[in-house]
C-alpha cells in the first residue's frame, strides 16, 4: 500500500477511536529503523504511524549537513517508495517541535505539503506535532490555531500538546511535578481555541502522568482518569451525548506503563501512542550481541585482518532491523491494532 492519503489516515483514526485501539507511532532516524517499523507493522498486520523528531530529522540529514527539513524530507521520500511494497497503510508524522524550532521544521514542512496539494498531489506528511507545553497555555493555543489553519489547507492533521510530559527527549526536559496532569479547564480552553473539528482535525496530547525515558513497569504514576474527565467536560461543553469522545488523544512517554493502564487509556479515546525508547533498545541490543560475539572479527586484533563478513554493516543491521521489528509488532499487539489493517 502507498503512504496513507489524508482520507485513509482519517479512516484509520476513526476506526481506532470507534473500536478502542491505537496505532503505535514509531520514531525513526534512518532507512534502517524505518524499514524495521514497516516490517513490524506488516508482520502484525497493523496499519501504523512512522514519525521523525527534530533531532532524528537532523541526524538523518547527515552529521555534516545537520538540517531538520532536509533529513525529514529525505526519510519521507524514502518511505513513499518503500512503503509501497508493504500490505499496510502507514502515515508519516513529525514529533515534538518546540516554539524555537517551528520556523526551521514544521512551518517549512507544511509549506512543502501546501505546494504539493496546490499541484494536485498528496501532502508529504500526514500530520505534524506542535509542542507548546513549555510556554503559557494561551500562547500555546494561539500558535496552535495559526498552525491548524495552515495544516487544514495542506490537508494535514495537527497534533498539539497541553500539559507537560516529564523526563527528557531530544534535549527537551521537563520536571516531574503536578503539571504532568492536564487540568479540566485546559481541555475546555482547547475547544475554545481550536474547535472540535470544524476548524481542522487535530490530535490532542493531553498528559496524565506521562514521562519520557526509561522506567521499569509500575514506576510511572499514570492517572488515565484525567483523560476520561477531559472527554466528559468536552461532552458537556459541546452538548454531545454522554459517553461521546470529542478528543482524539495521544499517549506520550509510555515506557514503564502497565498494560492495564494502557488499555484503560485506549478506552478513553487514545488513538496514537508514541514508541521510541523501547524500539531504540530493541534495535541496539542485537548490534551489541553481534559486536561482543564477533569481537575478533569486527576488530583487527594483534595484527590480524578481522572478518569482513562480521564488520560488514549489513551483518548487524539486518539483526537490528529484525529486533526492532519484533518490538513494533509487540506494540501493535499491546495497542490492539494487530490484525486490523484496512487492507485486510
Amino acid at each position: 500500500m502507498p503512504i496513507a492519503t489524508p482520507e485513509v489516515y482519517a479512516e484509520m483514526l476513526d476506526r481506532a477511536k470507534a473500536n478502542e485501539f491505537a496505532f503505535p507511532a514509531i520514531n525513526v532516524t534512518s532507512s534502517e529503523t524505518l524499514n524495521a517499523a514497516l516490517r513490524g507493522f506488516a508482520e502484525a498486520e497493523s496499519d501504523g504511524i512512522v514519525q521523525v523528531s527534530t533531532g532524528g530529522s537532523e541526524f538523518a540529514s547527515g552529521t555534516k549537513v545537520k538540517d531538520m527539513v532536509t533529513g525529514s524530507v529525505a526519510l519521507a521520500e524514502f518511505a513513499h517508495v518503500v512503503a509501497d511494497k508493504y500490505p499496510v497503510n502507514v502515515a508519516l508524522h513529525t514529533d515534538h517541535c518546540p516554539k524555537d524550532k517551528l520556523d526551521g521544521f514544521v512551518r517549512p514542512l507544511i509549506a512543502i505539503s501546501q505546494e504539493r496539494v496546490a499541484a494536485g498531489r498528496e501532502p508529504l506528511f500526514q500530520s505534524h506535532m506542535w509542542d507548546g507545553s513549555a510556554i503559557d497555555l494561551d500562547e500555546n493555543l494561539t500558535i496552535a490555531s495559526e498552525l491548524l489553519d495552515r495544516a487544514a489547507k495542506a490537508r494535514i492533521i495537527l497534533e498539539v500538546e497541553i500539559g507537560v510530559v516529564g523526563g527528557e527527549e531530544d534535549g527537551v526536559a521537563h520536571e516531574i511535578n503536578e503539571k504532568l496532569y492536564t487540568a479540566e479547564g485546559d481541555f475546555l480552553k482547547t475547544i475554545d481555541a481550536l474547535g472540535s473539528g470544524e476548524k481542522g482535525r487535530y490530535l490532542l496530547a493531553a498528559t496524565f502522568g506521562n514521562v519520557h525515558g526509561v522506567y521499569k513497569p509500575g514506576n510511572v504514576k499514570l492517572r488515565p482518569d484525567v483523560l476520561k474527565r477531559g472527554q466528559e467536560v468536552a461532552v458537556e461543553k459541546l452538548g454531545r451525548p454522554a459517553g461521546d469522545k470529542p478528543f482524539e488523544l495521544v499517549f506520550h512517554g509510555g515506557s514503564g506503563s502497565l498494560l492495564e493502564e494502557i488499555h484503560e487509556a485506549l478506552s478513553y479515546g487514545v488513538v496514537k501512542m508514541n514508541i521510541d525508547t523501547d524500539t531504540q533498545y530493541a534495535f541496539t541490543r542485537p548490534v551489541a550481541a553481534h559486536m561482543f560475539g564477533n569481537y575478533d572479527g569486527v576488530l583487527k586484533i594483534d595484527g590480524e585482518v578481522g572478518n569482513k563478513k562480521a564488520y560488514d554493516p549489513r551483518s548487524y543491521l539486518k539483526a537490528a532491523e529484525q529486533g526492532m521489528a519484533a518490538r513494533v509488532t509487540e506494540a501493535c499487539e499491546h495497542l490492539k491494532s494487530a490484525g486490523r489493517m484496512l487492507a485486510g
